[in-house]
């Protein structure tokens, strides 16, 4: 099994500078390495044995009949799903079907492939904002990450940092929106995947989860399992050939899918896991809003960053010199440097910027 799933070792490796937020990281780690294991699943047979086994009359050989059901889908009648097993249906939804409307399964053959490309998609926000970043952040931070800096290259660092900071306030706007696009394309993207994977299952997706869960409440003699109609189990599938006259003969197969053994227990899960991703993804576009429109929020999160609870007079008045998109990059570093370094900067930048506003004031007077 660790064969397998030995390829997604490097998703789960995080980075050594977070250019990014744990919110993020949901949908580039979290949901693509979800999905892609997921892909790996449904298509390793020696743990679920083969795709579809079918039981049919003894002229038709067996692997003949496999091929031509997985190729062609099977189907259920869907008006026999909740009748009584064993006296009037031989499974749920496996019936005579002259008169019955029937409901062909085709999905099973594009499970990877959807799951691989959902997974795709995920990565394409973090692809953007990389693309966009473009190793700034890296380049700022300057290995002040760890704790253990030599004390003549960190003064040096410090100062670099400073110096970049009054020199080139207010270029950074630009930067800081590009990242809040990402964050929305995250909304977007997992809103978009919940319908689109409605649609994948002919539109049972969208109340999959929450008919499982009514289920549950239910007693055993009352429960219809809602996965045994968007999974079942047990299918049919109708081969056509010529007869020994040239007439068409029709037989009638008989089609288990172990494999759906494993598609409802993940569709279940993407159920509830889309749900809780696309609502935390909703607060944080919210929280994102707020911090946009909220100059004082912005200071308390600097501070709070900063740990300078107890002297917030640098980083209100740093806070009150800088626009959105410096607060986002001072932000931003603020994951990333080491918490006692970090502190000192904010000082010294502090202190850079009342020196700046002094001569300023200086030369005015004369």
């Amino acid at each position: 099994m660790f064969d397998v799933f030995s390829p997604v070792k490097a998703l789960v490796k995080l980075d050594e500078i977070c250019i990014d937020n744990n919110i993020f990281r949901l949908h580039y780690k979290a949901t693509m390495v979800i999905l892609v294991v997921s892909s790996l699943l449904v298509t390793s047979r020696q743990y679920i044995g083969d795709p579809i086994d079918c039981i049919v009359d003894p002229d038709i050989p067996q692997n003949i009949m496999d091929t031509y059901c997985w190729i062609h889908a099977t189907f259920t009648i869907p008006n026999r799903t909740v009748d009584k097993i064993g006296t009037e249906v031989a499974h749920p939804g496996v019936a005579p079907s002259a008169h019955e409307e029937k409901q062909y399964h085709k999905y099973y053959q594009w499970v990877c492939f959807t799951l691989f490309f959902q997974a795709a998609l995920f990565y394409v926000p973090r692809y953007l904002w990389k693309l966009w970043d473009a190793g700034m952040l890296k380049m700022l931070v300057q290995d002040l990450h760890v704790p253990m800096v030599d004390e003549d290259q960190k003064e040096d660092r410090k100062k670099v940092l400073v110096e970049y900071f009054v020199e080139d306030r207010g270029v950074h706007d630009m930067y800081a929106l590009k990242f809040f696009f990402c964050e929305f394309l995250n909304l977007i993207n997992v809103i978009g995947q919940l319908f689109f994977m409605d649609f994948f299952l002919g539109g049972e997706f969208s109340t999959y989860g929450a008919e499982v869960l009514s289920m549950t409440n239910l007693d055993q003699e009352d429960r219809t399992d809602p996965m045994s109609r968007v999974f079942p189990k047990v299918t049919k599938c109708t081969f056509h050939k010529f007869g020994p006259s040239g007439t068409v003969q029709g037989f009638d197969g008989l089609c288990v899918l172990p494999l759906n053994i494993i598609n409802e227990k993940i569709y279940v899960f993407l159920w509830f896991w889309f749900v809780i991703l696309a609502v935390i993804t909703a607060l944080q576009v919210t929280y994102r809003l707020v911090t946009c429109f909220m100059p004082a929020l912005r200071t308390n999160l600097l501070r709070a960053r900063a740990k300078l609870s107890k002297s917030p007079l640098q980083v209100t008045a740093i806070c009150r010199r800088f626009g959105l998109g410096d607060w986002f990059v001072l932000y931003q570093l603020g994951k990333n440097i080491d918490p006692l370094i970090y502190r000192e900067f904010i000082n010294d930048l502090y202190q850079q910027l009342r020196d700046r506003d002094e001569e300023r004031n200086h030369e005015k007077i004369y």
